[in-house]
């Protein structure tokens, strides 16, 4: 008799989920059906919102400095060794960080064009200019005035180490080199502030984009 009465109440609790996924299934259907029934208008806004989402994505990801942080997470877990440091290999993850942060500094100022030939030549950007690197061709002054260094290059070589930067601290093989045994708070902040840096830095890269295309990032034109 009891083994009768358990089985009703299964069989009871699971015809009550089945009703519920069909209800759950019944609105995510109508939902879908909707959609297709917006008009042309309203289809087209959202596709745009789409493409512009991926073309941001896309030019946040060009911003960013792929070289530098490519080299430091090879280099790290060497210098680091694997987060056991000592005294030496402290000082040598110290010099690590301190030369790609300012390689993503200098990398900012960088610019590139293709001369006549259609061979690219690079340059770092001037208050006059762009300053060929390997002195292999010259831009006229009209050109060259388009290249001149701008405040908003100042803005994205700071936030460049900033990224960098969080990209350290989400690396353990650092973490735990410089703080071996660190404290609930101070675990707490190398936690949340590489997340902070990153998310601030993403909006600013994409809502002040920048027109140069340095060593290492792709030529456009």
């Amino acid at each position: 008799m009891v083994t009768e009465i358990l089985n009703l109440e299964y069989r009871g609790k699971v015809a009550s989920v089945f009703l519920s996924c069909k209800e759950s299934l019944t609105k995510v259907h109508s939902i879908l059906y909707s959609l297709t029934e917006l008009p042309e208008v309203e289809k087209n806004l959202i596709q745009q919102a789409i493409s512009q989402t991926f073309k941001s994505t896309a030019h946040l990801a060009n911003l960013l400095p792929t070289g530098s942080v490519l080299a430091f997470q090879f280099l790290s877990p060497i210098f680091t060794n694997q987060g056991q440091c000592d005294v030496v290999g402290r000082s040598l993850t110290a010099a690590l960080v301190a030369l790609c942060g300012l390689s993503c500094f200098l990398l900012s100022f960088t610019d590139s064009f293709k001369d006549q030939k259609g061979n690219v030549c690079y340059g770092f950007a001037t208050t006059r200019g762009l300053w060929i690197i390997d002195g292999s061709a010259t831009l006229p002054l009209d050109v060259a005035a388009k290249y001149k260094l701008k405040f908003i290059d100042f803005m994205h070589a700071i936030m460049s180490i900033l990224v960098f930067a969080a990209v350290a601290l989400f690396d353990q093989n650092v973490v735990n080199c410089f703080y071996p045994t660190p404290s609930y708070e101070t675990q707490e902040l190398l936690t949340a502030l590489p997340v902070a840096i990153g998310v601030i830095c993403s909006m600013l890269f994409v809502v002040f984009p920048t027109q140069r295309h340095g060593i290492g990032f792709p030529l456009t034109c």
